[in-house]
């Protein structure tokens, strides 16, 4: 059974909050236990829950705070598409990065993949 449009957007509006509340397992409890999540989508895979929290938690270490926000969303099956902009304060300076992430939705609303589409000319400094 999927999800309906709205049940998505919902769950991309939790998302983004639980994002920008920096708490890795929290973010880490939104994936399934099998989830498959690359940023950029080029990299490497981080396979499986305690690997997507793992994720987060080094990108949390290594800034002082963050803002995500998803600029536009497409929902489509099960699938939720999102440009994207986040401000990363490295306490020296911000970091910007714009892109694009698909994510894959289980039945239960937990997120089975997650790819973010990016490269170098995404990125700005400031």
């Amino acid at each position: 059974m999927t999800l309906a449009p709205d049940q998505l957007r919902l769950a991309l509006d939790h998302y983004v909050a639980t994002i920008n509340g920096r708490d890795p397992d929290a973010i880490g409890a939104l994936f399934t236990a099998d989830a498959v999540q690359a940023d950029p989508a080029s990299g490497p895979s981080n396979i499986g829950r305690e690997a997507i929290t793992q994720f987060f938690s080094k990108g949390i270490d290594a800034s002082e705070n963050w803002v995500f926000r998803a600029v536009d969303v497409h929902t489509c099956g099960s699938a939720i598409a999102i440009d994207f902009v986040i401000s990363i304060d490295l306490g020296e300076g911000t970091m910007g990065v714009s892109g694009i992430e698909v994510f894959e939705m289980a039945d239960d609303g937990l997120i089975s993949a997650a790819h973010a589409y990016w490269d170098d000319a995404d990125v700005t400094f400031a």
